[in-house]
């Protein structure tokens, strides 16, 4: 194996510890880090929530005094400034490593590149760019929000192969198979928070909690302009996870108070719109968002840009139906070469289905490698 691989290697590696605190770690970032002496690991670490020391940290206290002389691989670059928990690079200088190797600089352009030059200042060889592509990919929340103030937004859905989310009737379970909702459930428990509609929740009565896979439900969030919801829903039991109704001002007082009887929150938003309650729940430190809308709604926050990802399912059905309900709603769009493109696309076949994903614009600069 060349040093190029062996270095690769331990990138990848740090990126597969650091997943272990999907969902878990937000306002913070995805990290993992790995120490290697005379080409063995001595110590692993990754950051498993806010507040609680980082990967660095870990790893340091894995290896104990054999980290002297050893290398450091790292996803982020380690932090230079006193938060929660004290700066990596002062446990790393401490710990007289000899080399730190980072996949991705710090994207916060007050803090990026200052723990690295603290590194060099003490002596330390750096390296920077390891499978960049991949260590910006896992951090795409991370980075999203600290360049943009919002969290990152991801659209998902589930169509026919003539494009269609439900039959002429309303109905929609199921329009993807059992592996593709299975994948839905994990990427739920990557998210912060999932949105939905006020008519998702009088048509599905969805739980919006993780069944098939392991993790910390998200944060459940309603948007109903008028409050026209029912008065019972798997969404008002809020002992498996949190929920938040979002509405406007003075609408349907008594569900109001039934609601918040019942331990979930309304807030009351005038305007209500996508772009306002992205900016309430970055402001309560939220990365991740993943809007499982309908179209009109999925529509909105799409021209409000509060959509960075698409995470379009195609199962291989065909339902027809003039009046059966599409992904999204209208744009606004009457050109062909007005129609929004997706950068950074990748498909696979999870089982019968077809996923296909990809970035809108502002964010497509990120993988310009990948």
């Amino acid at each position: 194996m060349t040093p190029e691989n062996f270095d690769q290697q331990m990138m990848q590696r740090c990126i597969t510890l650091a997943r272990q605190g999907l969902g878990y770690t937000s306002p913070n970032p995805l990290v993992g880090a790995v120490i290697v002496k005379n080409g063995k690991i001595i110590g692993e670490g990754f950051h498993p929530k806010a507040g609680e020391p980082h990967a660095e940290v870990f790893a340091l206290r894995e290896a104990g005094e054999n980290a002297a002389g050893g290398t450091v691989y790292v996803n982020l670059e380690p932090c230079n400034h006193y938060g929660r928990t004290p700066p990596c690079t002062e446990a790393l200088i401490a710990a007289k490593v000899a080399k730190v190797v980072v996949g991705m600089v710090d994207p916060n352009p007050l803090v990026s590149g200052k723990g690295l030059a603290k590194l060099k200042e003490a002596g330390i060889e750096v390296m920077v760019g390891v499978e960049e592509a991949a260590c910006r990919r896992l951090n795409e929340a991370f980075c999203h929000r600290i360049l943009h103030h919002r969290p990152f937004g991801i659209l998902k859905y589930a169509m026919t192969l003539d494009g269609k989310i439900a039959t002429s009737t309303g109905h929609s379970a199921w329009v993807s198979g059992t592996k593709s909702r299975q994948l839905v459930h994990q990427t739920r428990a990557a998210c912060d928070a999932v949105i939905v509609g006020g008519n998702t929740v009088r048509r599905d009565n969805p739980h919006l909690t993780l069944h098939q896979a392991t993790g910390r439900n998200p944060l459940r969030v309603v948007m109903s302009r008028n409050l026209h919801l029912p008065q019972e829903a798997n969404l008002w039991n809020v002992n498996l996870a949190p929920t938040l109704v979002c509405t406007e001002w003075g609408k349907n007082p008594s569900l109001q108070a039934e609601l918040q009887n019942k331990g979930v929150e309304v807030m009351e938003l005038s305007p209500l719109t996508p772009s306002l309650v992205m900016d309430v729940l970055y402001e309560r430190q939220l990365s991740s968002v993943l809007w499982e809308c309908g179209g009109v709604l999925g529509a909105q926050a799409i021209k409000q840009g509060v959509i960075q990802k698409i995470m379009a399912f195609i199962a291989p059905k065909i339902i027809g139906g003039v009046s059966a309900a599409f992904p999204i709603g209208d744009l606004g769009l009457e050109k062909m070469s007005d129609a929004l493109l997706l950068q950074n696309v990748s498909f696979r076949q999870v089982d019968e289905d077809f996923l296909v994903e990809g970035y809108l614009n502002n964010l497509s600069h990120f993988f310009e490698n990948s």
